[in-house]
């Protein structure tokens, strides 16, 4: 990381100070005069370099060699060093002054914002820690309450009764083991240690197993289907695909309130392939729409009771395609549900902008 900041910085300066060269002598080529000319333009490269380059070092390092270009190739006597007259004294003065000064300010701004990026990172772990508690904290203490009621009055207790108990803890119990699934694909993909592996896989078969998956979890709830007729081929992690369906799913279960039509819709469209995931629940209000794919967004407090968070679920569904080369996209209007969309390339294209505006 050191090295290749220090190429940065030196690249700057060397481009900076070239700039200025070339600017400076075709300007005399034009006009036949630089009086004072020079003298601007070196200084103004000592600042633009001094602004984009990092500490002191390389501010100072370009006012003296802006000072020795100036003296030597654009004040008399012409390719010859010379201290002596006072104009060549001033520049140099003026040069290192405005290196120092820029380099001290831009240091300061620098500092300022990574203690701003530090806080917010903070603040980012401890919505996520807040999110994660509240997740975990509703089938934790779900889990605990059954098998405290089936050890304590396991005699009184009627089969049905205790398999229904037994049940619900198998139930909480996977869905603890998804929450942690999605908690390890956030951190993984957010460091970048994990790299997709596409193979081709039918349309119909990953929307078969997602739905097989989806409804063991709600046997009660009906998704109705739109497939395209004819057969196609996209290149995906099926696994992480499956996963951002049925976290997509989940979520319209477990916050759209009111819902009574839940929709996956497949279709192409170009090289694309579009995935949809509709309802028309209670829809989500505008101030949360533009943070609904952020990693620390947290668990959504006014769930109805009994209901699990899913506060990182949709940050998830983000990365997972992000890391697909797709996007993800929500509509919503408060009462007349959500649409989440998103869409993976079928092959190599440059056309996401004009998707966009068929879609």
């Amino acid at each position: 990381m050191r090295s290749s900041t220090r190429r940065h910085d030196a690249l700057v300066m060397l481009c900076g100070i070239t700039s200025a060269f070339l600017v400076v002598s075709g300007i005399q080529v034009l006009s036949g005069r630089i009086d004072g000319v020079a003298s601007m333009v070196f200084v103004l490269a000592v600042f633009l370099i001094s602004m984009y380059t990092d500490g002191y070092l390389w501010g100072l390092a370009a006012s003296l060699l802006c000072v020795l270009a100036v003296n030597f190739a654009f004040r008399s006597p012409y390719f010859a060093f010379n201290f002596t007259l006072p104009e060549n004294l001033f520049s140099a003065l003026v040069m290192l002054v405005v290196s120092i000064m820029t380099s001290t300010l831009t240091t300061r701004i620098k500092l300022q914002e990574q203690l701003r990026m530090e806080s917010e990172t903070e603040k980012m772990r401890a919505n996520l820690l807040r999110a994660v508690s509240h997740d975990l904290r509703t089938p934790l203490t779900s889990i605990y309450g059954a098998c405290s009621t089936v050890i304590e009055n396991y005699d009184s207790l009627a089969k049905e009764q205790k398999l229904k108990l037994l049940g619900e803890v198998c139930s909480d119990a996977q869905w603890l083991n998804r929450m942690v699934e999605n908690l390890l694909s956030v951190t993984r993909f957010d460091t970048g240690t994990v790299s997709v592996q596409k193979t081709p896989t039918v349309l119909e078969e990953l929307i078969d197993t997602v739905l097989v998956r989806f409804q063991k979890h709600y046997p009660d709830v009906n998704v109705t289907v739109d497939l395209p007729d004819s057969f196609v081929v996209i290149p995906m992690d099926s696994m992480l695909i499956s996963q951002v369906l049925m976290n997509l799913l989940e979520n319209a279960v477990l916050h759209a309130e009111g819902m009574t039509r839940l929709t996956l819709r497949v279709f192409t469209l170009g090289d694309h392939a579009i995935f949809e995931v509709s309802d028309n629940g209670c829809g989500i209000p505008k101030e949360r729409l533009k943070g609904l794919f952020t990693r620390m967004l947290p668990a959504d407090d006014t769930a109805s009771p009994g209901k699990h968070g899913m506060g990182i679920g949709l940050a998830v569904c983000a990365a997972i395609v992000k890391a697909h080369g797709g996007e993800i996209k929500a509509e919503s209007r408060p009462g007349e549900g959500t649409t989440i969309r998103f869409w993976l390339e079928t092959e190599s294209t440059d056309e996401s902008t004009d998707l966009e505006e068929n879609i």
